[in-house]
């Protein structure tokens, strides 16, 4: 164990008593990340690779590939007390109250053992009406969990699915080593902001999350907030990570940004499809449609806030689209339903890995009517709960595309 380590012993910032066995933070202890940046502070996990962000300059999408949703630490330990110092990015809205902290959430041999946060960190100021941000710098900051069992066990961290997250020490005060390989499928998932995580209660309970635990995978979740945009490197990124299982759920932000018409749209999920089968050719394959939202479903977009009620902490959104434009081949999340079900069919054809989940299936009319979107765009943390269980009953369980084995 001592021999992995290559740590150094003693006490943290401000003198405490505590023996302290600081881990270098890599790949064998961090999951869910496809890249390690260096920075003057410690790690940056991003979850696309550095040719894909050189392919990019869009600031969301940047920003959403660096919040680590579905990144965690992980690794085996008697260890009684567990520290972690990080450099967060939270965002904050001009003229709105303040954002909840990131939250990171403690698992101590797979069930829920506590939850924290991070003080200090930076702050991204965003005007919504201008456009604009700025960002106010701020500290290292630490969150402590303790009273840890002494026992040998495995401890994952989760870190905010919410934050741009720059990982600076991780101190135990007994040594670590990494989990071996328990043999369970690696699933591989892409999405929007619903698959990000937005709204949900934290980062272990993001639906992917949740769907993950249920059916007994390891998940990297590229949920990309506002980025499930059929982007080629994207593609690539999917292409070239090791998977037993993927799923990808493509639509809804399509219709957020207007971004292309029916004639683009179908080929462009032919070429996505198709890349992903360049390094997956035989690999469990599941497109997703999007869940209902009502605002879009016949309404196409682009999507645009309601500043009205931001004073009192509440954005909604709504469809600024013409259902008449349907008929010069905008989207709607129907008319991408209707596609996504025809590809898929046509692929299967000579591709029988191939299938198609219709995403009301995981949350639909009767789901809206008692678990309505608070924004009009992203499920709340309990309507989270309910498409992470569904998925898991429909993917992973008996007869599910995914239905899982030993890998």
């Amino acid at each position: 164990m001592n021999d992995w380590l290559d740590g150094v012993s003693g006490a943290p910032p401000g003198g405490r008593a505590t023996a302290w066995i600081t881990t270098p933070i890599t790949t064998a202890v961090l999951r869910g990340a496809l890249d390690l940046e260096r920075t003057e502070h410690g790690i940056l996990p991003h979850r696309l690779p550095a040719r894909a962000r050189a392919q990019c300059a869009d600031g969301q999408l940047a920003m959403a590939e660096a919040q680590p949703s579905g990144v965690r630490l992980v690794f085996r330990t008697r260890a009684t007390a567990v520290e972690l110092d990080a450099l967060r990015t939270k965002n904050a809205y001009r003229g709105a109250p303040p954002r909840p902290d990131g939250v990171y959430d403690l698992l101590v041999d797979g069930r829920p053992a506590g939850q924290g946060s991070v003080p200090g960190g930076n702050v991204l100021l965003v005007d919504m009406v201008t456009g604009t941000a700025e960002t106010q710098p701020g500290p290292v900051g630490t969150v402590r969990f303790s009273g840890l069992p002494g026992r040998v066990k495995d401890i994952e961290i989760w870190l905010p699915h919410n934050e741009i997250t720059q990982l600076v020490a991780l101190r135990t005060d007994a040594p670590v080593e990494p989990v071996p390989d328990t043999g369970n499928k690696k699933w591989l998932h892409h999405g929007s902001s619903i698959s990000h995580g937005s709204d949900a209660a934290s980062p272990s309970t993001t639906w992917p999350a949740l769907a993950a635990r249920l059916g007994g995978v390891e998940l990297t979740n590229l949920g990309l907030g506002g980025s499930a945009l059929l982007d080629p490197f994207t593609a690539r990124a999917l292409r070239d990570t090791d998977a037993d299982l993927i799923s990808v759920k493509i639509g809804i932000n399509l219709v957020n940004t207007d971004l292309m018409r029916l004639r683009a749209f179908g080929p462009a999920v032919h070429g996505f499809l198709d890349t992903i089968r360049e390094g997956h050719p035989t690999t469990p394959l599941l497109v997703v449609s999007p869940i209902l939202c009502p605002v879009h479903e016949d309404t196409p977009g682009p999507s645009a806030p309601d500043f009205s009620e931001l004073g009192a902490g509440r954005l909604r959104f709504r469809a600024t689209g013409d259902p008449a434009e349907r008929a010069a081949g905008k989207l709607t999340l129907n008319v991408i339903r209707d596609e996504l079900a025809r590809l898929v069919r046509q692929r299967a054809v000579h591709d029988p890995c191939l299938h198609y989940l219709d995403g009301r299936d995981l949350y639909g009319e009767a789901d809206f009517a008692e678990l309505p979107l608070p924004d009009g765009l992203h499920p709340d943390a309990a309507a989270h709960r309910r498409i992470g269980e569904r998925f898991a009953a429909l993917a992973f369980g008996s007869g599910g595309p995914f239905a899982t084995g030993p890998a």
